[in-house]
Order: structure tokens, then C-alpha cells, then sequence
């Protein structure tokens, strides 16, 4: 039963993201934001079955719900007519495969020199002690596993080295929200 469900919320996520992007069914932009929706809410089922029920959580409040109302915003304040979106050539759909396969072509480079073309890693199963909620193998007690306090721990916390992304990824919210409103400013005359 479990992989009849993540069968259909994958399939319905790579359906729906192919749908924001070439939407044949509208050409109106609001339809394609709903078409995200529906992609992110899959994306949250998804992290159910993996009994990621926070991020589960996270993801439909935070996605779905926050910046896609965000998105929704920007799309009625610049007032995109259906008429006015631009026509699709051959030329930008060639280049577009063409970056997306460069892009994939040095993820695949990268994987490879990370973890050598044939191991990709020690499996889960065979590893004794992991998830420990110290991050020391074998040690510790399994008490904060999967709470909301060992992930503010891990994130937050300095060896783990993740408040800079953060802080990059904020800025980045930040340049995109400021931009949003520099685009959708009307020229005064």
C-alpha cells in the first residue's frame, strides 16, 4: 500500500511541476501557481510516508500556504494578461534542455567525485547507532530523535555549519521580494 501511495504522490508531483512550466490547459499564470500548490501538497504526502510528519507540516504551511500566497500577490499586482505572456520559440526550448542537461551533467560530476562511481554510500540498515540525537554513532539516547527540538538543535547549532545557508537564503528572499515590487512599480508619467 505504501508504494501505491508514493507512486501516486510522485507521479502527481512530476505531473503537476511539468504543468506550472508548460501548462496547455491555460495560459493564465494563476492556473500555474495552482498547478504549484498541488505539487508542493504531493511533495508533503511524500514526506508522510517517510514519517517526516513536521516537514510534512512545514511544507504545506510554509509552501503552500505563505509563499504561495506570496506568489499569488506578485502575479495580480504586475496584472499579466493572458495575451501578454511572451510566445515560446524553438530556440529558447533548445537551450533550455540544453542548461537543464549541463546542470544535470555537473550533479552527476559531482556525485561521482563524492562518492566514486560505484560506491554511493553505506545503506542505513547496515550503519549500527545512527540516529542518535547526540550525531555520535552508537551513543546517546534516542529520546530527541525526530523532535522538533533536535531539528532546531541541528540546524541552529554551530558544528553543523548550517546558520549561514540560512542567512544566505533569507538575503536571497529578501533580493527576490524587493525585486518583486521594483518589477510590478509602475512608471510614473
Amino acid at each position: 500500500m505504501e508504494s501505491i501511495l508514493f507512486n501516486i504522490f510522485a507521479l502527481l508531483a512530476v505531473v503537476s511541476a511539468l504543468l506550472v512550466v508548460v501548462n496547455p490547459l491555460s495560459r493564465n499564470p494563476v492556473t500555474s501557481a495552482m498547478f504549484l500548490v498541488t505539487t508542493m501538497i504531493s511533495i508533503s504526502g511524500l514526506f508522510v510516508l517517510l514519517n517526516a510528519y513536521f516537514l510534512a507540516a512545514v511544507q504545506i504551511l510554509v509552501y503552500a500556504g505563505a509563499v504561495m500566497v506570496l506568489f499569488l500577490f506578485v502575479i495580480m499586482l504586475l496584472d499579466i494578461q493572458e495575451t501578454a505572456r511572451r510566445k515560446l520559440r524553438i530556440v529558447s526550448l533548445v537551450m533550455g534542455f540544453v542548461a537543464v542537461g549541463a546542470l544535470f551533467g555537473v550533479y552527476k560530476s559531482s556525485l561521482d567525485e563524492t562518492y566514486g562511481k560505484d560506491d554511493h554510500g553505506t545503506p542505513a540498515e547496515e550503519v549500527d547507532g545512527i540516529a542518535k540525537s547526540d550525531g555520535a554513532l552508537g551513543q546517546g539516547d534516542n529520546e530527541l530523535v525526530g523532535s522538533t527540538q533536535a531539528l532546531g538543535q541541528g540546524l541552529f547549532s554551530n558544528e553543523n555549519g548550517f546558520i549561514l545557508p540560512f542567512e544566505i537564503v533569507s538575503i536571497l528572499l529578501l533580493v527576490a521580494m524587493i525585486g518583486a515590487i521594483l518589477l510590478s512599480k509602475k512608471e510614473l508619467r
